[in-house]
């Protein structure tokens, strides 16, 4: 059984207690946000940037029926074919046949959630075709038989010791545990199957309406070759991810960068607008969008379209602190952190335990705070909390819980006693002003961290106090 398998909180325990997963999330946690503040520090006009990234997005969203048929008609203008797939099975299916009807036997990949999301390399296997993962992190969790854990860094979970033995043991590499030997590993296992590819298969960052065109957004090189030595390309784009014009690319490519690796922009930025046309030496020999909706468009005009602005930077994965203390997997779907508590709920509702994923966040607001186009995440999480507790969907313990909370705060009385029976329980459990381990059900907060002491005093007896000495000393 994968960890994705077990219920929610046996997930969250299972990477609590993994001492390998805190490490590596904490090696690359702290470097990506340190890389964001400063790549974001270095801009003019940091807020002035992000309001117009989100105006952009709400632009598009709120005309992406218009946008859509623009782009398809540009992309078959220039010799592509569009699939308009109504939910993952159509898109498994349309890139499926393709394969059969074209003889494709070889299948190389580039990064792309949208085809994690319709568990593409499932259905690809099952048909009896190879698919290979060319990005390295995602060529890593290939190998590991493992879902990604991020947005931008799929194998951000293992530690450099961790692929070290996963090359040794797949790719017959030497032991070590540098990472230029594993680099150049890699990059031999996977040059001749780029050559030896029929058909190549890539995500899309953003679809340019007005150029019938697709953006694809890298640092490896990988996605090139999959969407140009192939004679077939497949792109499979979220609905949602489209701007109208060149104009608005240029925007969103700097936040994207800045808040995802801390570059000021991503080492290749390929625009892809078709086949190759005659004459052109590189370029596949047809070129085939797949949009995808997949539930997006259920989103749309409800209380949670604007999750639809996501830009897929991974930066409220890296601020999260829920996040930094269990990774991605503990999430259980594609989508993980913040956003994916958010993404994962609409678009994956039948996931066991999925109604749960809004709990798993402090509230803190990190999230929205580096969000590049200001996402109110928090108040969306607060939204899909509520609608599980409309749909019945709490512990029995946790409603009889909030009962007596509600019952306590509507009664002063009861409300005093209750505070002075916690503080004399906080001095017998306490010790310099710290409990260290409270009774059940309330151990398990302090399981992971200490409970501050009660003080002597209530606020409302201190306030009691100091009027008590205001009137003395005026009469």
């Amino acid at each position: 059984m994968t960890i994705q398998e077990l219920p929610f909180y046996d997930r969250v325990d299972h990477a609590l207690h993994d001492d390998l997963l805190k490490t590596a999330l904490n090696r690359a946690t702290t470097r990506f946000i340190g890389n964001r503040t400063n790549a974001i520090g270095a801009l003019s006009d940091e807020a002035a940037l992000r309001d117009q990234a989100r105006a952009l997005r709400a632009h598009a969203l709120a005309h992406l029926d218009e946008l859509l048929v623009r782009l398809a008609d540009g992309v078959e203008a220039r010799g592509g074919k569009v699939c308009w797939a109504v939910d993952g099975a159509a898109a498994c299916r349309y890139i499926v046949d393709l394969a059969r009807e074209r003889g494709v036997q070889r299948i190389v990949k580039s990064k792309s959630m949208a085809s994690e999301e319709i568990h593409l390399n499932k259905a690809l296997e099952e048909a009896d075709l190879q698919v290979i993962e060319t990005d390295l992190g995602e060529y890593i969790i290939q190998l590991a038989g493992e879902m990604p854990s991020h947005l931008i860094a799929p194998a951000i979970h293992k530690t450099r010791e961790q692929v070290g033995a996963l090359f040794e043991e797949h790719l017959g590499m030497a032991p070590t545990t540098e990472v230029p030997p594993m680099i150049r590993t890699a990059r031999q296992a996977l040059r001749q199957s780029f050559l030896r590819a029929d058909m190549g298969i890539s995500g899309v960052n953003f679809g340019v309406a007005n150029e019938g065109a697709v953006v694809v957004v890298e640092n490896e090189g990988n996605a090139r070759l999959s969407t140009s030595v192939p004679r077939i390309h497949v792109a499979i784009m979220g609905i949602e991810r489209i701007v109208e014009r060149l104009e608005d690319l240029g925007v969103l490519l700097q936040v994207l960068a800045r808040s995802a690796t801390g570059q000021k922009l991503s080492v290749y930025t390929s625009v892809i607008s078709g086949p190759a046309r005659p004459g052109e030496a590189d370029g596949p020999e047809e070129f085939h969008l797949v949009l995808l909706d997949n539930g997006r468009s259920k989103i749309l005009g409800g209380p949670y379209a604007e999750s639809l602005m996501c830009i897929r930077c991974g930066a409220c994965l890296n601020a999260c602190p829920v996040y930094q203390s269990i990774g991605g997997h503990a999430y259980g779907g594609v989508y993980s952190g913040p956003i994916g508590a958010i993404l994962t709920p609409l678009l994956q509702p039948d996931l066991p335990d999925v109604h749960m994923l809004p709990q798993a966040s402090s509230l803190c607001g990190a999230c929205q705070e580096v969000c590049p186009v200001r996402i109110a995440i928090p108040d969306m999480l607060l939204r899909l909390r509520a609608d599980a507790v409309k749909a019945g969907k709490y512990h029995p313990v946790e409603k009889a819980a909030v009962q007596g909370y509600a019952t306590m705060m509507r009664n002063p009385t009861l409300y005093r006693a209750s505070g002075r029976i916690a503080r004399i329980g906080s001095r017998l459990l306490g010790r310099k002003g710290r409990i260290r381990r409270l009774p059940p059900p309330l151990h398990l907060w302090t399981r992971r961290r200490d409970f501050p002491a009660l003080p002597e005093k209530s606020f409302s007896e201190l306030w009691e106090e100091r009027e008590a000495e205001a009137k003395r000393k005026q009469s």
